[in-house]
């Protein structure tokens, strides 16, 4: 499964601190590239954004249950809107091959094909993985890209 994570207060500090919280709950990663983007949807500081995929069984409610309590322990509050800066941003793309939509969020993610931030990354860190719904490649999904997409390689790598 894949999670976006994204952030642009802090970003630095807070991106380390994600991976490390997602490694400890999860176990091993592996990790795109990083990327700066520009905020989407409101005017604030840019953002760091990268993907994420990781191997668990347990159910796709308790994963996201999961990755929403490490954004508040990085300080995100239930309040904070949509379109707002945020100390961290983990979303839950795909679950395998599922395609669902359940209390509050959809399988996968419309975001993927929405956002360069999501899709970039998704294209680096699995080029031949096909979206659950499409089929495609994330890599042809990325080639076929029509959106804006404001990206600058961020040189910032994990262990």
């Amino acid at each position: 499964m894949f999670v976006s994570v994204g952030t642009n207060v802090e970003r630095e500090t807070n991106l380390r601190s994600a991976i490390a919280a997602l490694q400890h709950r999860f176990g091993e990663l592996r990790i795109s590239p990083v990327y700066e983007s520009p905020a989407e949807g409101f005017d604030g500081a840019p953002f760091y954004n990268l993907v994420v995929m990781l191997h668990s069984s347990e159910p796709v409610e308790r994963i996201a249950a999961a990755l929403k309590q490490i954004e508040r322990d990085h300080g995100r509050q239930p309040a904070d809107g949509r379109f707002a800066s945020r100390t961290l941003d983990l979303d839950l793309l795909t679950y395998g091959d599922v395609c669902v939509q359940l209390d509050g969020f959809e399988l996968p993610r419309a975001d993927i094909l929405r956002y360069a931030f999501v899709l970039r990354p998704l294209a680096d860190l699995a080029p031949e993985a096909a979206h659950p719904r499409s089929g495609l490649s994330y890599r042809a999904h990325w080639q076929a890209f029509e959106g804006p997409a404001d990206l600058q390689p961020v040189a910032l790598t994990f262990r």
